[in-house]
């Protein structure tokens, strides 16, 4: 298969059609998993920086090993999905694992290093679950209809996304001030997720891959394989965080503290409505340009934030553009990905691919963490932007269709 599908469809491919029962399935479970998840992380970057008086860097560190520290785990998880060509018990090892995370935050009791214990373990659970519950969806997927797919589940996802911090502001409302009884509905609303995909996801094996198939050398060896992840990595060096995003937005806005938890529900309610025209329209005219034109959202939320003047305006704008940079990206590339990984490695070259951006993204955040403490935000921020379109003109060349390539 040639790398020309990542920039158009196929003479000949269907562009509409209904998306898998396994797809709605996985897509409840994720929005209700996001419910839970968003409870909590919504309020976590204003808690670390404002209550607990946390510098950038040391948030940034925080946020960097926060995702990047599971690309070990992301990587066996994959890898033995894979080996036992079942995907559905691994991504419920994931999913069990953020659950009873929600406990570990209850019993840290405001420690710092106890709460980093229990942020550890549920991005471990992501880590885990990721690559098997993306797998599945590519496995129960015509390739000419991976965008729809994905566009459907990241719609299911941002649904959650886009209530979870209101549930966890009504819970605030019935008992104000009670972090406690936050974590634990979002305990509660994440064990239904388990329940459900229990229940109503069912396991799809891959084609079976002979022993020598299941090498990781195989795997690298492809050409697919050698530029998606060097393109994920760079991917990952163009973000910076949602966190510190939303402070900066806040920052720059001069936002009261009671209105932060929103942005990011505001952000996930423009994610919601694009996520799946955007998924229709990769499907379309191809998931590359739909990917890096994303990306180049982000690049402007940088310029905006670093060369903007505040005010509400500011807000609006960067809450479209987040939300529209996630619409496009989150998925695509994963859809871009998965025709083009071995069918008998598709799970551990998707958590490839996934760790890629990962590790970058430890090294983008940490960075930009120091930048910000050293520089201030706005050399902070233009540094960042600099930084992104280098990245994203690298990946360009690094998918670029293959000479003699069908059309």
């Amino acid at each position: 298969m040639y790398l020309s599908t990542l920039t158009r469809p196929a003479r000949g491919q269907r562009r509409a059609g209904p998306v898998a029962a396994n797809v709605v399935a996985l897509g409840a479970v994720s929005l209700i998993t996001d419910v839970s998840a968003e409870m909590v992380t919504a309020i976590l970057p204003l808690y670390l920086v404002v209550g607990l008086q946390f510098s950038p860097a040391a948030y940034g560190a925080i946020d960097g090993l926060y995702t990047g520290a599971t690309v070990l785990l992301r990587l066996v998880g994959g890898y033995v999905a894979d080996l036992v060509d079942r995907r559905k018990p691994v991504a419920l090892l994931g999913y069990g694992a953020s659950a009873v995370a929600k406990l570990g935050l209850l019993a840290a009791a405001g420690s710092g290093a106890g709460i980093g214990l229990a942020l550890t373990a549920d991005r471990a659970g992501k880590g885990l679950r990721t690559a098997p519950r993306d797998a599945l969806i590519t496995l129960c997927t015509p390739p000419d209809r991976l965008g729809r797919a994905f566009g459907v589940h990241r719609t299911m996802d941002a649904a959650g996304a886009f209530a979870g911090p209101l549930v966890a502001l009504a819970v605030l409302a019935a008992a104000p001030g009670s972090f406690d009884s936050v974590i634990m509905t979002s305990f509660c609303v994440a064990l239904l997720g388990v329940m459900v995909l229990v229940l109503f996801v069912r396991d799809r094996p891959g084609p079976k891959p002979k022993r020598e198939e299941l090498r990781w050398r195989e795997l690298l060896r492809g050409p697919a394989a050698r530029r998606l992840v060097p393109a994920s990595f760079l991917l990952g060096l163009a973000t910076i965080g949602d966190g510190f995003t939303y402070l900066l937005v806040a920052e720059r806005a001069d936002l009261a503290l009671g209105w932060f938890p929103l942005l990011a529900v505001a952000t996930s309610g423009v994610y919601l409505l694009l996520a799946t025209p955007f998924g229709i329209l990769a499907d379309r005219v191809g998931r590359l340009p739909v990917v890096l034109g994303g990306y180049l959202t982000l690049t402007a939320i940088y310029l905006l934030l670093g060369l903007g003047s505040g005010g509400l305006w500011l807000v609006g704008a960067a809450v479209v553009l987040h939300g529209t940079f996630y619409a496009a990206t989150d998925g695509g590339l994963i859809a871009l990905a998965g025709p083009l990984l071995p069918a008998g490695l598709r799970t551990t070259g998707i958590a490839l691919v996934q760790s890629g951006q990962a590790l970058a993204y430890l090294f983008s955040s940490v960075l930009f963490g120091v930048a910000w403490q050293v520089w201030g935000t706005r050399p902070a921020l233009l540094a960042a932007a600099f930084v992104s379109v280098v990245s994203l003109a690298g990946t360009a060349v690094v998918l670029r269709p293959s000479e003699g390539a069908t059309p």
